[in-house]
Parts: C-alpha cells; sequence; structure tokens
C-alpha cells in the first residue's frame, strides 16, 4: 500500500541518515553558540537577548562556513548518495558566483533541519522507553520535575502514543527529506553558466580527440607503410645486395622507433599527463622523412625555399604532419613513383606542394587522411586542395602566418 510505502522505503531511512548528518555537522556550531552566549551577556541586558544575537550570530557563521569548497564537496556528495541525485550531472564545485550561493543556501538548510529531526530522532526513543517503564513504575518523569500517572492498564495508552509518535517522525522524516530533495534540484541543478562550461568542455575533449586520431593516423600509419615496403625489400635482396638489406632494415628499426615514441607521446595525452614524453616532429626533421621515404623504393625531390627554422612551432608541426600523410599515401597507393616536394617559406604564408603520377591507377587516398590533412590546414587558418592535375595526383597546401594574418 501507498500509505505504508515510506515505513519500508530505503529512501526514508537514507533521507533519514542524511538529516542526521546535517546534525552531526551542526554540533560544532551548537558548542560556539555555547561559548558565544555567555560571552555577550555583559553587552546584552538579559539572558535571552543574548541568545538571540548567539543564535543570529550562529548562523552567519554557518552561512560563512558554507561557502568553502570542502564543504561545497561534503554537501554535494550527501546529496548525490542520500538523496538518490536530484541534481545530476551538478559540478562538486560550483564556478559561478550564483551556484555558490545557491549551494550555500542548500548547506545552510540541511544544517538547520537535519539538526531540528535529529534531535527529535533522539528525544522519540528515550520517551517511548520512559513510556513503557511508566505503565509499571507510576513515573513518567524523574528527577525534579517528575510526573507521576496511574499505573496499570490506566497508562497503557501512554506507550501507544509514544509508538504512534515514533512512526509519525518515520512519516515526517520522509516528507522533510523529499521536500529537501526537491531544494537540492532547484539549488544544485546546474546554472546556464555550468552547462555552457560543461558544453565548452566537452567540445575540447572531443577537439583533442580528434586531434590525437589524426596524429595515430598521420605518425604510425607513415611509419607501418615503410616499414612494410621497406621489410618487402629488404626480403627480396637479402641474398643479392646484402647492403641494401643492412639499409633497409636499419630504415625499419628507426622507422618503428620513431611510432613507438609518437604512440607514446599521444598514449601520454590519454592519461591526461602535462605533456608527452617525446616533442613531436616539426618541418626541420623533413630531411630526416624525406630520407625514410627514399629508403623505402620511392624517389622523392626535394625543393625546400626559405628557412623551415623560422616558421612558427604550432605551423611548423601540423604541416609537417600533412607532407608525412602526402607521402604515405604516394608510397601506399600510386606504388613506385618519383614525388616531387616543393615548399616555399615566404614572409607571409607557407606554401606545400606534393605531386607525383597517377601510376597503374587511381589512387586510393583515404577519406580519414584527407579529411584530416584538411582539418589541420584549416585549424590553422589555411586551406589544403588535393585532386587530379592531369596525369598527376597534387596536394597543395597554404598555411598564412607572420604578415599575412
Amino acid at each position: 500500500m501507498r500509505v505504508l510505502r515510506p515505513l519500508v522505503s530505503r529512501a526514508t531511512y537514507r533521507r533519514w541518515v542524511y538529516l542526521v548528518l546535517g546534525g552531526a555537522i551542526g554540533v560544532p556550531y551548537l558548542l560556539f553558540a555555547a561559548v558565544a552566549v555567555p560571552s555577550l551577556l555583559p553587552f546584552a541586558a538579559t539572558l535571552e537577548r543574548a541568545a538571540e544575537i548567539g543564535g543570529v550570530v550562529t548562523l552567519l557563521v554557518v552561512a560563512g562556513t558554507a561557502f568553502l569548497p570542502a564543504v561545497h564537496v561534503l554537501e554535494s556528495t550527501a546529496v548525490r548518495e542520500l538523496l538518490d541525485n536530484p541534481a545530476p550531472g551538478a559540478p562538486a564545485k560550483p564556478r559561478s558566483r550564483p551556484g555558490r550561493v545557491r549551494a550555500a543556501v542548500m548547506f545552510v538548510l540541511h544544517v538547520v533541519v537535519g539538526f531540528g529531526v535529529s534531535l527529535a530522532s533522539l528525544a522519540a526513543p528515550v520517551a517511548f522507553g520512559f513510556a513503557v517503564s511508566a505503565v509499571f513504575t507510576g513515573k513518567l518523569i524523574q528527577g525534579d520535575a517528575e510526573v507521576t500517572v496511574p499505573k496499570g492498564w490506566a497508562s497503557a495508552w501512554i506507550p501507544v502514543v509514544s509508538a504512534v509518535a515514533l512512526v509519525v517522525l518515520i512519516y515526517a522524516v520522509w516528507v522533510i527529506g523529499g521536500l529537501l530533495r526537491r531544494a537540492a534540484a532547484r539549488l544544485l541543478g546546474m546554472t546556464a553558466a555550468d552547462r555552457i562550461a560543461q558544453l565548452e568542455r566537452r567540445t575540447e575533449q572531443l577537439a583533442e580527440r580528434n586531434r590525437l586520431a589524426r596524429e595515430l593516423h598521420d605518425s604510425v600509419g607513415h611509419a607501418l607503410s615503410v616499414v612494410s615496403i621497406q621489410a618487402g625489400a629488404a626480403r627480396r635482396t637479402l641474398r643479392t645486395d646484402p647492403d641494401f638489406t643492412e639499409r633497409a632494415l636499419g630504415a625499419i628499426e628507426d622507422s618503428a622507433r620513431t611510432a613507438l615514441d609518437d604512440l607514446d607521446h599521444v598514449l601520454g595525452l590519454l592519461r591526461e599527463e602535462a605533456a608527452g614524453r617525446t616533442p613531436q616532429p616539426s618541418l626541420t626533421e623533413l630531411p630526416n622523412l624525406l630520407d625514410a621515404t627514399r629508403l623505402a623504393g620511392t624517389e622523392v625531390t626535394a625543393d625546400i625555399e626559405g628557412d623551415l627554422a623560422a616558421v612558427p612551432p604550432v605551423v611548423s608541426r601540423e604541416v609537417y604532419r600533412i607532407l608525412q600523410e602526402c607521402l604515405t599515401n604516394a608510397v601506399r597507393h600510386a606504388g613506385r613513383v618519383p614525388v616531387t616536394l616543393a615548399v616555399d617559406v615566404a614572409a607571409s604564408a607557407l606554401v606545400a606542394r606534393v605531386g607525383n603520377p597517377l601510376g597503374g591507377g587511381t589512387p586510393r587516398a583515404g577519406r580519414r587522411g584527407l579529411r584530416g590533412m584538411a582539418e589541420r590546414a584549416a585549424v590553422l587558418g589555411g586551406e589544403l586542395t588535393a585532386g587530379r592535375a592531369g596525369e598527376r595526383w597534387e596536394v597543395v597546401v597554404r598555411v598564412p602566418w607572420g604578415s599575412g594574418r
């Protein structure tokens, strides 16, 4: 029956624990009031006036401590675990000032209401025990304020009333806990500023994931393509040309080591480390990339104009990855055809061009590779074009920098 649901529901007793926790947190503030009220007597006309002032001061202290970050974390954890998480997704530490004010209000409500419920929770069982003993002793309250009652059946109603009061307390806990749960949903729920901040963080995370995917695709994909071709060449020349085989195996070793370093860098970012342990390659390492591609059996002609070291680091890293992907596609899809690479570092822009004959068939450059290169260029404010140019396949990337921005 729905009427009896609060008596058997786990939510009732979790709410009870939440309220008792508020009462326990309120004990230090009660001790503060016990010290503050007597100290106010020289300045107050009566004890009642001192108690009123001390109560106001104590509430101000409760409200002041409610703004501590640790208190916000404690309150949000208690609400999430004991009130069935009425504000899912709410931050443990509100970032906006209105959010901090509402979290402080929730903490004050928790302490004040919880302290009252805790007193009732302590008093109800004690009162029931006195009521049961009064039937046999005839004394409901002993001591200076002694209250006597008839012995026997004439006082049997007193334990019944006390038992009913216990049941009423349980229903009261259910209702009060439910009201605080609704208050928590309003006070601790995400504000518009919090939702915007969460969306911004999510956008940054997605952008970082896309960047890491490009890193893996470009670096590790290039290394594996070169290693595959070099391994095949080494197998064919193992007996006929030992010197070439040794150079190919050395290139395989270098490519695999570079791929492992790049993979270690990306995994470091995924582990949310401050930075990868290996610096990312830039255009200054372009000669090494060209040498590795030539060892794979591909003829590469390079024409570099300008100072590669003068290119800003972020532009240098991203353009290096674009050129690496272009060479990977040429090695993987076009076969043994000559590749031309031209890089022009001017004062206002960097222009890079990679081309090769179409070879035996239509190039099969992957959509992810082309999309990744285009995204890298777009992030830098540049543009990338890729496609047929007569009987050749060409990729052209232009990135403005310096005075070109």
